[in-house]
């Protein structure tokens, strides 16, 4: 795939109610880095964050359910430019946010914000070489913005919807069901019998969390997930910064991280028994008793899918409590008092959590058109892990599906950087990729 590289002409773009060089969609970790990247190696250049909600940091903003946490280490989902120093190296939502506030105000980024901006669509012109994206205020009052450069940051899920996973029968059940996307403030699960449905991230945090009130917790599975358990602190990180300022000591950690990350992951796909057989030792010994090979063993390899984080091994020790635990099965029908397997056996509950994952949405559900034309994502290819072809002046960021959302954030923003500046320095205006004749398809992600 080449870059088409069109020159400038004399032509300026007409003035608009806003303009700007960049134009950052999403105030989560994506579009916070963006601008960090921006302001240090773009420094001439105009930019604006919009973001839909009233409140900076994306997911971490908006997912409250109970132990809402990383699923990285801290280390490599922070940014290279800002030490995570905190002894927590996995952490909380709200010690996640609060980094999110450190880095936005140490880089003055809150004259560039604007909250309460949904983007509708975005327009290019190749005439005019811009985009025109129009927003939706929070009073509903409508907004347009002229953009040499599009920078979309607005993740991979739709955060209007929970994914529906069409579960049978679920209208009988008289309870309460809750999707942890949308967790209600005042939801009591105090002595209730609570059944969590999926087996992912979600599902592992909540569960541990929701045991310490609940009467008792089961994890619905249909399919068991490989789990990797370490310890939520770093003690080398932590000792590393009582010896040296912050910074050595979180890129030493990052270095480190990022090199036993990759280590893992290739081991898994080229030797998966002797990474099964890691997995399973604190497993089988924090279950003791409790563990069941059918429970704890999928049908695929570590990290065809990717792996799910139990720090301190919390789960674990949940559900050798007894305040929880596991059961693999399909849903024959939710009755009104909780579930019936397809086993005949019957769950009762008084809360039914769908942990069932996301629905997908690329872009934010913006509507994209060029040159008039409508824009359909799945039309086109990925260059680059950030751009699609004939799409022009248009990054976009999707992190990392075996490491940390942000190492591919950081890599995305500081490539969009040397494009911005490269553009600059021979007086291009546009840059799309563009498809070259012969190319072979191949498959976006190398996951089951």
């Amino acid at each position: 795939m080449t870059t088409q590289a069109i020159k400038s002409s004399s032509n300026a773009p007409e003035s608009a109610i806003d303009s700007v060089d960049v134009l950052i969609v999403g105030a989560g970790i994506s579009g916070i880095g963006m601008a960090v990247h921006l302001r240090e190696k773009c420094p001439g250049k105009s930019f604006t964050m919009l973001d839909r909600r009233d409140e900076i940091g994306g997911t971490w903003n908006l997912f409250q359910y109970p132990g809402i946490r990383s699923d990285s280490d801290m280390h490599t989902l922070g940014f290279k430019f800002e030490p995570w120093t905190e002894q927590k190296a996995i952490a909380d939502g709200p010690s996640i946010m609060k980094y999110l506030h450190r880095i936005k105000n140490k880089n003055d980024l809150d004259k560039h914000i604007r909250l309460g901006h949904k983007v509708l669509s975005a327009s290019w012109s190749s005439e005019d070489a811009r985009w025109t994206v129009t927003a939706e205020k929070s009073n509903g009052e409508r907004a347009v913005i002229y953009a040499n450069f599009l920078y979309m940051g607005s993740g991979y899920y739709d955060y209007d919807q929970g994914y529906d996973a069409q579960i049978p029968g679920i209208e009988a059940f008289k309870g309460e069901v809750v999707h942890p996307q949308f967790w209600p403030k005042d939801l009591d699960y105090s002595n209730k019998k609570v059944i969590i449905i999926g087996s992912g991230a979600t599902a592992v945090t909540i569960l541990p969390n929701v045991a310490e009130k609940a009467a008792h917790v089961t994890m619905l599975q249909r399919t068991p997930t490989w789990y990797f358990a370490r310890d939520a602190r770093d003690k080398l990180a932590n000792f590393l910064r009582k010896i040296m300022p912050d910074q050595w000591a979180y890129n030493i950690i990052r270095k480190k991280n990022v090199f036993m990350q990759d280590l893992v992951y290739r081991t898994a796909r080229n030797n998966p028994e002797k990474v099964i057989a890691k997995l399973e030792k604190p497993l089988k010994k924090e279950l003791g008793d409790k563990y069941n090979k059918e429970d704890y063993t999928p049908p695929y390899g570590p990290w065809e899918q990717r792996l799910c984080l139990v720090p301190d091994s919390d789960m674990f020790k949940a559900i050798r409590a007894g305040t929880a635990d596991v059961k693999t099965g399909h849903i024959d029908t939710v009755t009104e008092d909780g579930i019936l397997l397809k086993s005949g056996e019957k769950l009762d509950a008084d809360i039914i959590i769908t942990a069932t994952g996301l629905k997908l949405a690329v872009a934010g559900k913006v509507a994209f058109e060029v040159d008039g034309k409508p824009i359909n994502f799945h039309d086109h290819f990925y260059y680059k892990g950030c751009m699609f072809s004939d799409i022009p002046n248009m990054a976009i960021v999707f992190g990392y599906l075996n490491a940390s959302w942000t190492l591919k954030a950081d890599i995305v923003s500081e490539f969009t950087c040397r494009l911005l500046n490269h553009m600059d320095a021979t007086s291009t205006r546009i840059a799309n990729p563009v498809l070259p004749e012969g190319v072979v398809e191949d498959e976006l992600f190398d996951f089951s």
